[in-house]
């Protein structure tokens, strides 16, 4: 897609009536310093300097929810504890039991660490995850979880054992060592059984030995995210849209690209929100990395602050320090 390309698609949400545009990993690769480096984004560079600041989450990069999904989480009026925002329970409009998401997974096991692998460079067709979801079902039926087909890289569990099981969102364990990001070993003895027990299964398999003959790795795990209960149905439709055109290009580390998709942001979704600010219309912008968000939004100025405004120089903030 070149610069010039037609808004993003995520515009019609502002005309929609979507109060809040969030980005996800705004901050870049983890470990890619300069990132930003030379990045040139004049559209944000400009719409920032006509918007006021504010700190809306401040945590860590070891906080099972990452920055972006407590902020919607809050703009839905959902539950906000690191780890329990009910992403399941809300996609199954669920308010009877507690949920999760379940996605089968790869995991590169050595004696340093357990890789998991982007489910995406994994693939399953509809029809393997579904052979797959019947064939391990009756574990999760003893434990009284019923499973129930989502799409071929997501499952939706119900259960009593999901009520309090704090877990880490797909996003933190996506491409890294999970042993970090395991829940509570007590609270989710469970689980961790269940997948003790999908490795010894699937180890020598002709499920995994079909995938091998394709060249696909095996699928020998399995993550559990979005988990907790949903006290209510949101009373309104969600005023916040999240864009995670930056999150892949983060993950995976890849610098090139993730410049790449900020500066198609910046000429698509990023001029449209600085042609409504310019209008004197409200705009709402939350940037979000790993650790912080922070939340731009229009702000009354008076007739010389806007005057003042219009000869000093912009200058882009030091976005990577404050996420």
């Amino acid at each position: 897609m070149s610069l010039t390309a037609p808004l993003h698609p995520a515009a019609q949400a502002l005309a929609a009536g979507a109060s809040e545009i969030i980005v996800a990993y705004a901050d870049g690769p983890a470990d890619a310093t300069k990132a930003w480096d030379g990045l040139n984004l004049p559209h944000l560079q400009a719409l920032l300097a006509t918007l006021a600041p504010s700190s809306v989450v401040q945590g860590s990069e070891l906080d099972f929810s990452p920055p972006h999904e407590r902020v919607l989480a809050g703009a839905m009026q959902l539950p906000d504890t690191a780890g329990l925002i009910p992403w399941a329970a809300l996609a199954a409009r669920e308010t009877a039991q507690a949920c999760a998401f379940i996605t089968p997974c790869h995991w590169h096991i050595t004696p340093d660490q357990v890789h998991q692998t982007d489910p995406a460079s994994t693939p399953l067709s509809e029809d393997e995850s579904r052979q797959l979801l019947a064939l391990i079902q009756p574990w999760f039926s003893d434990d009284g979880i019923e499973l129930e087909y989502l799409r071929p890289d997501t499952w939706l569990a119900r259960g009593a054992a999901f009520e309090k099981l704090a877990t880490a969102s797909m996003d933190r364990a996506l491409g890294r060592d999970v042993r970090p990001w395991f829940p509570d070993p007590i609270q989710g003895a469970v689980i961790q059984r269940l997948q003790t027990e999908l490795q010894m299964l699937l180890y020598t398999h002709v499920f995994n030995d079909r995938r091998s003959e394709r060249g696909l790795p095996p699928i020998n795990s399995f993550w559990v995210h979005g988990t907790g209960s949903l006290p209510s149905l949101p009373a309104a439709a969600p005023q916040a849209v999240c864009i995670d055109d930056l999150s892949r290009p983060a993950l995976q580390g890849d610098v090139q690209g993730w410049r790449q998709a900020w500066q198609q942001l910046d000429a698509g979704l990023i001029a449209q929100l600085q042609q409504r600010a310019a209008r004197g219309e409200p705009v709402t912008l939350t940037l979000c990395g790993e650790r912080n968000a922070v939340q731009w939004t229009s702000a009354s100025r008076g007739f010389m602050d806007r005057i003042k405004n219009l000869f000093s120089p912009k200058r882009l903030p030091d976005l990577r320090e404050m996420l």
